[in-house]
């Protein structure tokens, strides 16, 4: 296994800055002191972006539900910059070990003396180490040292650390990962991605879901290579970088069949997305087109089809939220309203993707009416219908796109009678 480990470097994102602030992303060069969630740190000139909090948020959350689960926890933070998330999981999520590792050594005062702030060094919970992501992660897999968390917070669209967490990985164990590459996503590099996820990739209305589904893909085709399978268990979507971030739980055997692992296609024509499976290779096509294949029809793949997230799960980390007075707290229950999105996004009848209200609006060449009143209406004609937590103006729904223009349209003039 381990002689076909790919051994290209894994950059982290925390690398050296010049001297100016970059204002795309609020990162402010120096050692300049922040709290969050009211732990205090040092950034020591690594790259922190306040805005990843929420990220931080999700995976201490789970980690913490996998200690209640497994009555212990070992965390490996390939890719830890400063070191706060690998303070908040020994602080909030309580592990046992946490391996703070980083490539750049110019950090490891600044991460040691984070650390030192939860848990003094001589009590040996964790320990720093500066080596590439893939070495780090192999080192313990030979060692037979595996994590039960595993979190790479990685950037653009390196995928080859992808194996080398798998095998470090526990069963049952859970992995963190994270694409920022929105290039690949939106369809712009197909031939990237499909290098980076083995997903070739063209523009479609819903690329930022298209941005989960490709980094999950990979995520299956190296873990099914190993002859283990994955369970998504949430997808989070944030328009800063943009950041894909999705935890993964890792499962003994491999699935035989492609169940959830296939192409996506939608249409420009009349706007409506499918799902085509490996064996109608050569067959793709949409109702709409009297053609046996529409010109019209964008697909990419292979991607994760299945769901996103897992409901019951992350039930469970709203409830831990709430006893950690984590919800309201900022005055805005930004966590509460994310995780509740995430959770109506779970409905099973809901299939990928998802209709801008704009892209309805222009199809139709109506103004669009507002989107709880579509969605109101959705539901009384049976179907299935919630907000999308990537995109504000947008709905996820089973409904056909002419369905949702029908339904808009009569909204329309029962507002103008």
């Amino acid at each position: 296994m381990l002689l076909s480990l790919s051994w290209s470097f894994t950059f982290s994102p925390h690398s050296p800055q010049k001297h100016s602030r970059c204002q795309c992303c609020n990162f402010v060069p120096g050692n300049v002191s922040q709290k969050e969630r009211g732990l205090e740190f040092n950034t020591g000139g690594a790259f922190y972006r306040q805005e990843s909090a929420t990220g931080r948020d999700l995976g201490v959350l789970a980690a913490s539900l996998q200690k209640k689960a497994n009555g212990s926890l070992r965390v490996l933070d390939a890719l830890c910059g400063c070191g706060i998330r690998s303070a908040r999981y020994l602080k909030e999520a309580e592990a046992d070990f946490v391996v703070a590792n980083d490539g750049n050594d110019s950090y490891g005062r600044i991460i040691e003396e984070n650390l030192s702030r939860v848990s003094a060094k001589e009590e040996g919970r964790w320990v720093v180490t500066h080596l590439e992501a893939n070495r780090v992660m192999t080192d313990y897999y030979m060692q037979k040292n595996l994590f039960d968390f595993i979190d790479v917070d990685s950037f653009g669209s390196d995928s080859s650390f992808l194996r080398s967490a798998i095998i470090t990985l526990k069963f049952g164990g859970l992995l963190y990962v994270t694409s920022t590459d929105g290039f690949s996503s939106g369809g712009h590099r197909p031939h990237h991605s499909l290098a980076a996820y083995g997903a070739y990739v063209r523009p479609m209305t819903y690329s930022n879901e298209i941005g989960l589904r490709m980094l999950i893909g990979g995520v299956v085709r190296e873990a099914a290579l190993l002859g283990y399978h994955i369970t998504p268990l949430f997808s989070y979507y944030a328009y800063h970088g943009p950041v894909f971030r999705v935890l993964l739980r890792l499962n003994r055997r491999k699935l035989h069949d492609s169940r959830h692992y296939g192409f996506i296609g939608q249409c420009d024509q009349c706007g409506n997305s499918h799902e085509f499976s490996w064996d109608q290779l050569g067959q793709m096509s949409c109702s709409c087109s009297v053609s046996k294949v529409s010109d019209s029809l964008k697909v990419s793949g292979p991607l994760w089809t299945g769901p996103l997230h897992d409901a019951a799960y992350l039930t469970d980390m709203l409830d831990l939220a709430k006893q950690w007075g984590w919800i309201g707290c900022d005055g805005k229950d930004s966590l509460e309203k994310l995780i509740k999105l995430m959770v109506d996004e779970s409905d099973p009848r809901l299939p990928f993707g998802y209709i801008k209200l704009d892209e309805m609006a222009s199809r139709a060449k109506i103004n669009s009416p507002p989107l709880r009143a579509l969605m109101s209406a959705m539901h009384e004609k049976g179907y299935a219908a919630s907000r999308s937590h990537i995109t504000a103006n947008a709905i996820k729904t089973n409904c056909p796109m002419t369905e949702f223009i029908s339904i808009a349209k009569e909204l329309v003039l029962i507002s103008v009678s």
